[in-house]
């Protein structure tokens, strides 16, 4: 086990977490906590309560994604086994940027599969319950996944490392890119502008208020980034449109 690497990487990967997370809590849920409740998806706040266990689990995943970064980039059976590249010439910049969107399919539709698979009423009690605790989501909540569900949710990595070539920065700027969004959909406010969901592109785009009615109602609202899989296959809320105008629509009493 390399230590050095594993507390580097949860350095890394932590340090994004409580930065971005947190910056995010200080705003909505200190500083503007009473400026702009009106505007919260939810009317209503977590308890502390609520706030301890994300984090708490948050931690967990944090390690557990860490560990798994050993693995792949320090384990010598495993490293060398890896589509893992360091120089933009051996591909060329125009994939260097490729990679980008194509990892967001990637992830989005790993993300739709294996959540609706965590759904089943065989496995949701043992890898998706403890997410789904917090019914009033939090930013704290982004990573708030119990131990089998992170392992689940760090296969994407695995996935990428595998499957397409991956420059060394390309994962740091992904994962960076990931935990923004992931933060902004566990938010508990809607930052899109109103009549965004109905629009040409909003439509196929995911939402706070689209995640957040997830976690309140247990059923629909799968996606991650997008919602064009929640589209093929029926799963987006019937009352997301609605929810979405009624909350972007509400003003300052």
């Amino acid at each position: 086990m390399n230590w050095t690497f594993f507390f580097q990487s949860s350095w890394l990967i932590g340090g994004r977490y409580f930065m971005i997370a947190g910056f995010a809590f200080l705003l909505f849920y200190v500083l503007w906590r009473n400026r702009l409740f009106y505007k919260k998806i939810q009317l209503r706040f977590p308890r502390y309560t609520d706030y301890l266990r994300e984090i708490t689990y948050s931690a967990l995943t944090i390690c557990i994604f860490s560990f798994v970064s050993v693995v792949l980039f320090k384990h010598p059976k495993v490293a060398p086994l890896t589509t893992r590249y360091y120089s933009i010439e051996a591909y060329g910049w125009f994939y260097y940027f490729l990679a980008f969107p194509l990892m967001l399919i990637m992830h989005d539709t790993y993300f739709y599969f294996t959540h609706r698979l965590m759904h089943h009423r065989a496995l949701f009690r043992w890898f998706h319950l403890v997410h789904h605790k917090s019914t009033n989501p939090s930013p704290w909540a982004a990573y708030a996944f119990h131990p089998l569900e992170a392992i689940v949710e760090v296969g994407i990595v695995v996935i990428f490392m595998f499957t397409i070539p991956i420059h060394k920065t390309h994962l740091l700027i992904f994962f960076l890119i990931m935990i923004v969004y992931n933060v902004y959909g566990h938010l508990g406010y809607e930052l899109y502008p109103k009549g965004f969901s109905k629009t040409a592109i909003g439509k196929w785009i995911n939402t706070s208020v689209n995640h957040n009615q997830h976690h309140q109602y247990y059923t629909g609202n799968y996606g991650l980034y997008f919602l064009f899989w929640d589209r093929v296959f029926g799963t987006v809320r019937t009352d997301y449109d609605q929810r979405f105008e009624e909350v972007r629509s509400r003003k300052r009493p």
